[in-house]
């Protein structure tokens, strides 16, 4: 759990939060170990003060910034929502998101109650991939493509490959990301965060793309 104040800055955390995203801090107190109680708040430089932002993947960023910003706005008390994080090392998990406007003397939110609950991580069936570069230009194209429900055909023509071309990168896609067929390739793209949720039509983050 952690407390966010109106621009999203984390303010303060329990120590589940730190497990999740805290880097050790060498010239301190181990913040991830030793914890009087889960439940108690403490602070962490390299956690607290950071923009929340910065702990999502870019896959779900920015429909999910729409949500905080009706929050914050008053459109709505509360909201929760499927996420992909992302821990210090750059290793991204799934997990589920509770958001509640915490109220103060103004009209507006005067801070932000989040709780988060991990799901799977790299190790799992959904798994999500480190942000790293997997797929050329070419293989974004196409992904982007069979997402958006394309057959061979349409594809080659908007890419100006013949039908055994766009074959080739189809299968090149299957084998890279472990799937028997296209339906489970979109599906393993969405869970590993490469497509960009919310958006239509589908696009491949650009962090994926070499």
């Amino acid at each position: 759990m952690a407390v966010l104040d109106p621009t999203l800055t984390i303010r303060q955390a329990t120590q589940d939060f730190f497990r999740n995203f805290a880097t050790p801090d060498e010239t301190g107190a181990d913040v991830l170990a030793g914890a009087p109680s889960d439940s108690s708040t403490t602070t962490a430089p390299d956690v607290c003060g950071r923009d929340f932002r910065e702990l999502v993947h870019p896959s779900v960023r920015q429909p999910l910034m729409r949500q905080f910003e009706r929050l914050l706005s008053g459109r709505c008390d509360r909201f929760s929502a499927h996420v992909v994080a992302l821990r210090s090392e750059g290793d991204a998990f799934t997990g589920n998101l509770t958001a509640t406007a915490v109220s103060g003397y103004a009209p507006d939110p005067a801070a932000v109650l989040v709780l988060m609950r991990p799901g799977q991580s790299a190790e799992g069936d959904a798994v999500v991939a480190p942000r790293k570069k997997l797929l050329s230009e070419i293989d974004a194209r196409i992904l982007e493509g069979i997402a958006a429900g394309l057959s061979t055909i349409p594809l080659a023509s908007r890419l100006y490959l013949s039908r055994q071309g766009v074959e080739y990168h189809v299968t090149g896609l299957l084998r890279k990301l472990k799937v028997p067929n296209r339906a489970a390739l979109v599906s393993r793209a969405y869970a590993m965060g490469v497509l960009t949720v919310g958006t239509w039509p589908p696009r491949v983050v650009e962090g994926f793309i070499k």
